[in-house]
C-alpha cells in the first residue's frame, strides 16, 4: 500500500440537499438549499461538480443531470436527532447520537448564567435566542460602553460569547468560553461554546476570523481515533478540531474562510504522507445561509466548483476525494437556522469506479466505515461503501 495515500474529505458546510422525511418535526418542510438557491438566482454555474453527477442528487437550476458521472454518486440522511454541525460531523465520522444536545429558545437558566457571570467577573448582556450579526447590532453599542459580553444561542446548540476585540481581548473572550464549557455538563451539555469576536464601530460592526469553537469531546472513539492509532495522519482543516476537541487529529490548520480552506488542503495534498485530510468550508453556512443571503450562497459554490479542478489535480492516482454536506440552511426560507435535510454523497478517484449510483445512504456514519477500509481497516459503525466504488 502507497505510503502517500490520501482520502481527502471536503464538507461543504449546510449544502443539504433537500429535506428529510422527518423534517416536519423541525420546521423545515421544503427546505432544500442547492435547489431552492439554485432557482433564486435563475440558475447555478457548476460544471465541475455537474460532471462529477451533483444534479443527480436533486434538482439544480443550472446543473443538469449528466449520462455518465465522473464520480460515484449518492445522498445521505442523517440518523441522529438534530440538525447542527456537531451532530452531522460526529455521525459522518461514526458516532450516532441517540439524544439530541439541549437547545434554550428562551435563553439559559440562572443555573447556568449566574455561576458563568461570577467566574467571569462581569455581567453580561443579552442571554437570548438571536441571529449572530443582528445581536451584535443590536447590542454592541452597549457592550463597549460596558465590557459586558454579549450571550446567546440560536436554534442550535450553542452558548456564544460576542465581544469586540478592543473591548474584550481574544485571551480573554477565549478564557470566558472556557469557563463556559465547564459549566456547560449533563443535562446542559450543549455541543458548542463559540467565541464571536467582532471590530468596527456601531452601525459598521464585522465578525473577525478569530472565531474559536469549543465543544464538547466527542462520547466514543471515532474513525479518526482509528486511523491515528494506526499511524495513519488526521489532518483537520477549518472548524475540524474544534468540532471534535482535538481527539483523533494529527495536524490542525485554521482558515479564514472557504478559499482559505481550500488552499490550505491543496497544500496538504500536495505533501508526502498517507491519511486523511478532513476539511471544513463554513462560510456557505456562517456567511450565507444564517444570513439568508442566497446571492453570496449560490456565488460561493460557484467559486468553490472554480477550484474543484485544482484539487483534483493535486491528487495522486491512489487518492480519494470525498464531497458532503453536515446538514442544510436552505437561504430561501424564513428560518435563518439549519435545515434538516439530507446531503450529497460525491466519491472521485483516478482508481476507483466512476458512475456507480451509490443510493440513499440511512447514515452520514457510511462514510466512517468506508474511510477505513479505504486505508485497510474496519470500523464498526456505518454501512461500507468500499466494495461498490472499487475496481
Amino acid at each position: 500500500m502507497s505510503s502517500e495515500k490520501k482520502v481527502l474529505l471536503i464538507v461543504l458546510d449546510s449544502a443539504g440537499i433537500g429535506y428529510l422525511p422527518d423534517a416536519d418535526k423541525y420546521g423545515d418542510v421544503g427546505s432544500n438549499t442547492l435547489g431552492n438557491c439554485s432557482r433564486a438566482v435563475g440558475g447555478l454555474n457548476m460544471p465541475n461538480l455537474g460532471t462529477m453527477g451533483l444534479g443527480l442528487l436533486t434538482d439544480i437550476a443550472g446543473v443538469p443531470p449528466v449520462d455518465h458521472p465522473e464520480a460515484c454518486y449518492g445522498k445521505m440522511a442523517e440518523r441522529s436527532p438534530g440538525k447542527d454541525t456537531t451532530t452531522g460531523h460526529w455521525e459522518m465520522s461514526g458516532i450516532i447520537l441517540d439524544h439530541p444536545f439541549p437547545v434554550y429558545p428562551d435563553g439559559f437558566p440562572p443555573e447556568i448564567i449566574e455561576p458563568f457571570k461570577e467566574q467571569i467577573g462581569r455581567d453580561i448582556l443579552g442571554n437570548k435566542a438571536a441571529s449572530g450579526t443582528a445581536i451584535i447590532d443590536e447590542l454592541g453599542p452597549l457592550h463597549m460602553q460596558t465590557a459586558k459580553p454579549i450571550v446567546y444561542t440560536s436554534a442550535d446548540s450553542v452558548f456564544q460569547i460576542a465581544a469586540h476585540e478592543e473591548v474584550i481581548p481574544l485571551e480573554e473572550l477565549y478564557r470566558m468560553c472556557r469557563v463556559a464549557r465547564e459549566l456547560l455538563t449533563g443535562k446542559h451539555a450543549v455541543g458548542r461554546v463559540i467565541a464571536r469576536p467582532f471590530t468596527g464601530t456601531p452601525g459598521n460592526f464585522k465578525r473577525t476570523a478569530n472565531r474559536h469553537d469549543f465543544s464538547i469531546k466527542p462520547p466514543a472513539r471515532t474513525v479518526l481515533n482509528l486511523l491515528k492509532d494506526n499511524n495513519i495522519e488526521v489532518a483537520a482543516v477549518g472548524k475540524i478540531n474544534d468540532i471534535f476537541a482535538g481527539e483523533g487529529i494529527t495536524e490542525s490548520v485554521h482558515t479564514t474562510g472557504n478559499m482559505d480552506g481550500v488552499d490550505k488542503t491543496l497544500e496538504l495534498a500536495r505533501k508526502q504522507f498517507r491519511g486523511l485530510i478532513f476539511t471544513n468550508l463554513v462560510d456557505f453556512d456562517q456567511q450565507y445561509g444564517h444570513r439568508n443571503d442566497f446571492r453570496g450562497y449560490a456565488a460561493a459554490l460557484e467559486e468553490f466548483d472554480r477550484r474543484l479542478p485544482e484539487i483534483k489535480a493535486a491528487m495522486q492516482p491512489r487518492d480519494v476525494l470525498i464531497i458532503t454536506a453536515d446538514h442544510g440552511c436552505d437561504p430561501t426560507t424564513a428560518s435563518t437556522d439549519h435545515s434538516r435535510e439530507y446531503v450529497p454523497l460525491l466519491v472521485y478517484g483516478q482508481q476507483l469506479r466512476h458512475g456507480i449510483n451509490l443510493g440513499t445512504r440511512s447514515s452520514f456514519s457510511d462514510i466512517a466505515a468506508t474511510v477505513a477500509a479505504l486505508f485497510g481497516l474496519t470500523f464498526p459503525v456505518g454501512d461500507c461503501f468500499f466494495e461498490e466504488i472499487s475496481i
